[in-house]
């Protein structure tokens, strides 16, 4: 079936007004006339049969109505530029994927061992977005999700990857002006994270290690703050534990305490469809993030496939 869509000029000439509030304006920055974007636009409010402008005098005024279609409109128009500028730059023969994927993860796990990817399929970029809440992947320009499981994906393919094992972490600086052992993780200042207030409550029924006033303590959004809090002396953050291998690793960070024994979320792969009904480029990648989590990291338990 035909699509049935304005022109592509129209709708960049009403985009363009309508972020200004300026036919004139929208005039200067496309190198048109006044005269052009003022038929451009009449030309798509006649296809729409709906009224954007309301014109008064020389000056308008974007409706209602028209800045809701122009923020709809805007959208496109920077997918739209988005893709052709990642087509523009692709080598002949390679390909690309998006992926949307939770900031702390990417930068933590992901990005870390890319590199891997990279060596086995030296053809295909994999381009990153950040996404803090699921959403609806069909029609949103993105490959594939790595996110936490979650009813909002039902109807998707979902494979799980890695259960998160939350573990309290410090300077060792700071363990050493305490007393030590385990009173001592009530003695230090709790760091926490704000989606997840009630953990220090949980890690204490948990562990049976005793903790006054739990809530207490500086909040961060991201575990990704709660571990550079914690790296800078601030406290004791409790964060997944294949998020701060290198940190101890390294002893920048110390984990004296036992582990949460309660899974908190667990990370998945989410695809529109099954492995093996996706093109090429996402069947690899899907492949080998498998297999990165299969291989496992620290004490994580990846999830079976």
């Amino acid at each position: 079936m035909r699509r049935k869509i304005p022109s592509n000029a129209a709708l960049i000439a009403f985009e363009a007004a309508a972020r200004h509030g300026s036919f004139a304006r929208a005039a200067d920055e496309l190198s048109l006339t006044e005269g052009a974007i003022s038929r451009q636009i009449g030309r798509l409010e006649a296809f729409l049969g709906v009224t954007l402008f309301e014109r008064i005098g020389n000056r308008v005024r974007v409706l209602p109505h028209g800045e809701r279609y122009a923020a709809q409109v805007r959208e496109i128009l920077d997918r739209l530029h988005r893709d052709s500028q990642y087509l523009m730059g692709q080598p002949s023969g390679s390909a690309s994927l998006d992926i949307a994927t939770i900031p702390t993860f990417a930068m933590r796990w992901l990005i870390p061992r890319l590199s891997r990817f990279r060596q086995k399929h030296p053809n295909i970029t994999v381009h990153l977005t950040e996404r803090l809440e699921p959403f609806v992947l069909a029609g949103s320009g993105f490959d594939a999700a790595i996110h936490f499981e979650h009813a909002a994906w039902t109807g998707m393919r979902t494979y799980s990857l890695l259960h998160e094992v939350l573990i309290p972490v410090c300077h060792p600086a700071l363990l050493k002006e305490s007393k030590g052992g385990t009173a001592a993780l009530d003695t230090l200042p709790r760091l926490h994270r704000r989606q997840n207030p009630d953990a220090w409550q949980h890690y204490s029924q948990d562990t049976g290690i005793a903790l006054t006033s739990p809530a207490i303590g500086a909040r961060y959004d991201l575990h990704a703050m709660l571990i550079e809090a914690a790296v800078a002396g601030l406290g004791v953050a409790l964060v997944p534990r294949f998020y701060v291998e290198a940190e101890l690793a390294q002893g920048r960070l110390v984990a004296p305490w036992p582990d949460g024994k309660s899974i908190s979320k667990t990370f998945c792969l989410v695809l529109p469809e099954p492995i093996g009904l996706s093109g090429e480029p996402v069947q690899a990648f899907a492949q080998w993030l498998l297999g990165e989590a299969m291989s496992g990291s620290g004490r994580e338990q990846p999830c079976p496939i």
